[in-house]
């Protein structure tokens, strides 16, 4: 099994910044590939925010794009997502999901956090 822990979550003003963190841990023989943050707001679907592979390609939704970073530490199977210029509209509960298999003989599936959440007042 894979497990993720999110942290850093919490509440700031429009403009302010945040940092996410998501550490992956699992058995000896698992593996971690690709990473991302996901988000959503009451009412709404789960979208996508921010993805990294292990090689350390990005894709960003359009609506974080030159506000918010991703990035990762392989060797501590974490990923980060670094928000700034924060808006009242990215007021959402953020998941971690990681792409990864629990050991050489299991399938590769997602594994999600239990989501932290964000709330950016006006």
């Amino acid at each position: 099994q894979v497990q993720l822990v999110e942290s850093g979550g919490g509440l700031v003003q429009a403009g302010g910044s945040l940092r996410l963190s998501c550490a992956a841990s699992g058995g000896r023989y698992s593996s971690i590939n690709d990473m991302g943050w996901y988000r959503q707001a009451p009412g709404k679907q789960r979208e996508l925010v921010a993805s990294i592979t292990s090689g350390g390609s990005t894709n960003y939704a359009d609506s974080v794009k030159g506000r918010f970073t991703i990035s990762r530490d392989n060797a501590k199977n974490t990923v980060y997502l670094q928000m700034n210029s924060l808006k009242p509209e990215d007021t959402a509960v953020y998941y971690c999901k990681a792409k990864g298999r629990a050991n050489f003989y299991a399938p590769m599936r997602d594994y999600w956090g239990q989501g932290t959440q964000v709330t950016v007042s006006s």
